[in-house]
């Protein structure tokens, strides 16, 4: 069976038997629709569960005010948001899973930020048949463990690098060799396998392939072995420090090649702080960037539905639901369009059985602010696509893709001898 098929046939046993497709009066008798969320307030991931609790808000605050609630069996019903601090910790996060399903009775729950998080959760969500939607867990061993209640908002570790591939071929179709350097981490490994996997597809030629330690502190040796290969460009990178030291080192090595791009650093304003001159040109991968060009009007132009605030709409909520001034960043934006996502699923299914949600949701293809949704039959992302930014002339511009881009790619970027001189990657 093809993974159209298996998609639409998902649950269909569980479905029929159910009449899940139907508002009970049970249902009807409701008067709101809850999502449940052990958030991360405090501990490790503290900033990235501020963002997306503040996304998850804003994106609440949507739906209730302008789209005017969830239509379910003719109703609109409002959403409600039950949440608790799960501390960045694993323990916590098992026993509020629980609690949110069997206590608060929520109607979906929402993973915590981070992979090792949302993988501990899952298998509590799972017990007890309950839709699980993971915002902040990258790593695609989640959906490879035969969950059925687990669905994926984020994209996955693997097409990290994918974007920028298509992005290299369409725009330097002479480019050939590619050199492949990532920190030796589960999650970096990931990132790798996916990027040579997929640069292999799209015909590029793999000249270097190898992976450093975590905390590395010289990398003078990896990269002086790089630098014999020649290679047109670079993908790599695991963490902030190391796709600094990654940079710095090039330069002094005079490591030049055509792109560079890493991710988990390049994008970080602290990057260009750091590097200044250093950083022109280079390129990073990530999942949402402010200023993206998403719209209803590119969603009628691709074909597809589109739901939600504009980008500036959900700035706007953000800002209100976290009380400040702060952008929201990547963190928030797939919580509140995961927020959007779980809409549109109750509405196709018109039910709040958790099977026929899951079944709804592996048949959704929409756009957001956020970018594309669609999930396969494991309920892993393929739909988003990650954006890709330069650093030019100081900031950050968004190159990639073409219906999100607010410039474009200069390609190749300057020489290091360039740009010590001044001169910036500007087009």
């Amino acid at each position: 069976m093809n993974g159209p098929a298996l998609k639409r046939t998902l649950f269909l046993a569980v479905a029929a038997g159910c009449l899940c497709f139907l508002a009970s009066p049970l249902q009807a008798a409701k008067k709101s629709i809850t999502i449940g969320h052990p958030a991360c307030l405090s501990g490790k991931y503290a900033k990235a569960g501020e963002q997306a609790v503040g996304g998850i808000k804003a994106c609440i605050t949507w739906v209730n005010e302008v789209y005017g609630g969830v239509n379910l069996g003719g109703e609109k019903l409002p959403l409600e948001y039950k949440y608790y601090d799960c501390e960045s910790n694993k323990e916590a996060v098992t026993s509020l899973t629980g609690r949110l399903i069997t206590v608060d009775k929520v109607d979906v729950v929402f993973a915590p930020y981070s992979s090792g998080l949302t993988l501990r959760g899952a298998p509590i969500a799972e017990s007890k048949r309950m839709l699980y939607m993971d915002h902040g867990g990258a790593n695609n061993k989640i959906f490879q463990q035969g969950f059925k209640y687990v669905v994926q908002t984020i994209g996955p570790a693997s097409s990290y690098h994918q974007g920028t591939l298509d992005m290299i071929k369409a725009v330097a179709p002479e480019a050939t060799k590619a050199a492949l350097a990532y920190e030796d981490s589960e999650f970096a490994r990931m990132v790798m396998e996916g990027a040579e996997a997929y640069a292999e597809k799209l015909g590029f030629e793999i000249v270097f392939k190898r992976t450093y330690p975590k905390g590395v502190t010289d990398m003078t040796p990896l990269l002086s072995a790089l630098k014999t290969k020649e290679a047109d460009f670079i993908l790599g990178g695991g963490h902030y420090e190391d796709g600094q030291l990654f940079i710095r080192q090039m330069a002094d090595l005079g490591l030049d090649v055509k792109a560079v791009s890493l991710i988990a650093s390049a994008t970080l304003p602290a990057f260009y702080d750091a590097l200044t001159h250093m950083a022109e040109g280079v390129m990073g991968p990530s999942h949402w960037e402010y200023g993206v060009t998403y719209s209803e009007q590119g969603a009628q132009a691709a074909g597809t539905t589109w739901i939600g605030p504009s980008q500036d709409e959900f700035v706007e909520l953000f800002k209100e639901a976290v009380g400040s001034d702060m952008i929201p960043d990547y963190h928030a934006a797939e919580a509140g369009a995961q927020v959007l996502a779980y809409v549109l699923g109750v509405e196709k299914a018109q039910s709040l059985d958790q099977a026929a949600v899951r079944n709804a949701l592996g048949q959704l293809e929409f756009m957001s602010f956020y970018g594309g949704w669609d999930i396969d039959e494991t309920g892993l992302q393929i739909g988003h696509t990650m954006v890709d930014i330069q650093w030019q002339d100081g900031q950050r511009v968004i190159v990639w893709p073409e219906k999100a881009q607010t410039g474009q790619v200069v390609y190749p970027m300057p020489t290091f001898e360039e740009k010590a001189s001044g001169t910036v990657a500007r087009n």
